[in-house]
């Protein structure tokens, strides 16, 4: 497929996993030294927002890249029993596979497919977490996101997702822009043989915005839902829980 799209088809499964395929190797590198490390914070944000999970819980890492919020999980909450990832990506698979820790292989299954087509059971899981993965879905993918976390949470089941986002209203909005759409575009041909696969995240953040669409959505399935700005805005994310009762 072309580097250069069309509006609608950067969100194409294809698409998308032949770009994250071709950076999966240089992707933990580039994002951390090109956000000056405030990937890594945002990750630990994100996962702090689960709070007091159950002994010997079970659950999900959607769009889970190579793996980077697992060290975070496992530190916040050690008597967690199992994490399934999930990821389209082979590159991001085989990647993350090569990174487990011995100690912790056994915490950790990895799936290598569209979370929309992994047949994972209802009411299974008691928790949901995401990091720098809603970018790549459009608004109705966020709607069918939603039904999907509603749907496979446990009644009382918590849920944390994050995603670099556009500070509007932030008076270094410009600078961080620039950084964005100048800075890392040269950074990739330098250092990058120029593959436009990182330039094309870049384009993916533009697009998405913000989470509160996606916080929407959210509560329209009847999840509790709470909004978060990290760094001002630079990134977003959603938190919350399933209530007892079966959501809307």
């Amino acid at each position: 497929m072309e580097n250069t799209p069309g509006a609608d088809d950067i969100y194409d499964t294809e698409f998308i996993k032949s770009v994250f395929d071709k950076c999966s190797s240089k992707y933990i590198w580039f994002s951390y030294i090109c956000s000056f490390g405030f990937t890594e914070r945002w990750r630990k944000q994100c996962v702090s927002k689960l709070k007091g999970l159950p002994e010997n819980a079970m659950g999900y890492d959607l769009m889970a890249g190579t793996g980077e919020a697992w060290p975070h999980l496992l530190k916040h909450h050690p008597t967690i029993e199992k994490i399934t990832a999930i990821d389209l990506s082979s590159g991001m698979h085989k990647y993350a596979m090569s990174r487990l820790h011995n100690m912790r292989a056994h915490k950790i299954d990895f799936i290598e497919d569209d979370i929309f087509n992994s047949a994972l059971p209802d009411e299974s899981a008691d928790f949901i977490v995401s990091t720098f993965g809603l970018k790549t879905f459009s608004a109705d993918d966020h709607k069918h996101l939603a039904a999907l976390v509603a749907t496979k949470l446990k009644p009382g089941g918590q849920f944390s997702f994050v995603e670099a986002s556009d500070p509007k209203g932030w008076m270094l909005r410009p600078i961080y822009n620039f950084h964005m759409k100048r800075v890392l575009p040269i950074v990739e041909k330098l250092f990058l043989s120029g593959a436009q696969d990182f330039t094309m995240i870049g384009q993916y953040t533009d697009k998405f915005q913000n989470a509160s669409g996606f916080a929407k959505a959210m509560r329209d399935e009847g999840l509790n839902v709470n909004f978060h700005k990290f760094m001002f805005g630079c990134a977003t994310g959603v938190s919350g829980s399933r209530g007892a009762k079966s959501p809307v």
